[in-house]
C-alpha cells in the first residue's frame, strides 16, 4: 500500500480541510482505467525501486477490479482524479487491497480521505473492521496506519515478500 500522508503527522491543515470539502469519491467506470493504472504504476514505482521487486497492486487486473465495483477514485476540483482505493468486502471485514495517490499530490490528506471512506463503506455494510496489508519495507506507512488505529496482527514471508497485515476495528 501507498499514500500520500508519509511526511506528514496525521494532522489536516486549514488548506487541507478546505479543499477536503470539495473532494468527491466515486466508483470508477471502465473509462477510467488508463487514469487507475497510470495512478498505480506512479505511486508504487519508487517502492518497487526501494524492495526490488514490483509490488502486487502494479500487476492487478484493474478492468476486472473496476466491472466488479471495487476501485474508488478520489477526484479534486480542477485536478482531476488524485488517488484511488480498491475495497473488497469479506467475512465481516472490508478489506483495503490498494490505496494510491499521484505522487505529486502528497502531503494533502488524500490517503486519509480515502482511508476514512473506507471505514464509511465498512460501518454502511455492517462490518466490523478494515484488514490491509503492506510490505514490510514500507515502514513510514506501517508508521502511519498505526497512527490511524491499525494494529498488526501477522508478519508473514510469501515468496519474496516481507508481508505486513494490519486490522482496524470499528468500535460504535
Amino acid at each position: 500500500m501507498t499514500w500520500d500522508d508519509q511526511t506528514r503527522d496525521g494532522r489536516m491543515t486549514r488548506d487541507d480541510r478546505t479543499a477536503a470539502e470539495h473532494r468527491v469519491i466515486r466508483l470508477a467506470v471502465p473509462g477510467d482505467l488508463p487514469a487507475v493504472e497510470r495512478i498505480v504504476e506512479a505511486a508504487y514505482r519508487p517502492w518497487a525501486e526501494l524492495i526490488g521487486i514490483r509490488p502486487k497492486p502494479m500487476d492487478d487486473d484493474y478492468a476486472a477490479r473496476i466491472a466488479a465495483g471495487r476501485v474508488h477514485l478520489l477526484e479534486e476540483p480542477e485536478e482531476g482524479v488524485a488517488g484511488l482505493i480498491v475495497l473488497v468486502p469479506e467475512d465481516g471485514v472490508l478489506l483495503v487491497d490498494n490505496v494510491a495517490v499521484v505522487p505529486g499530490r502528497h502531503g494533502r490528506g488524500l490517503g486519509r480521505a480515502l482511508l476514512a471512506f473506507a471505514e464509511t463503506q465498512a460501518r454502511t455494510a455492517g462490518l466490523g473492521a478494515l484488514r490491509l496489508y503492506t510490505n514490510a519495507l514500507m515502514g513510514p506507512n506501517i508508521a502511519l496506519y498505526e497512527r490511524l488505529g491499525y494494529q498488526i496482527t501477522e508478519r508473514r514471508r510469501s515468496g519474496p515478500r516481507d508481508v505486513v497485515f494490519m486490522t482496524k476495528r470499528l468500535d460504535d
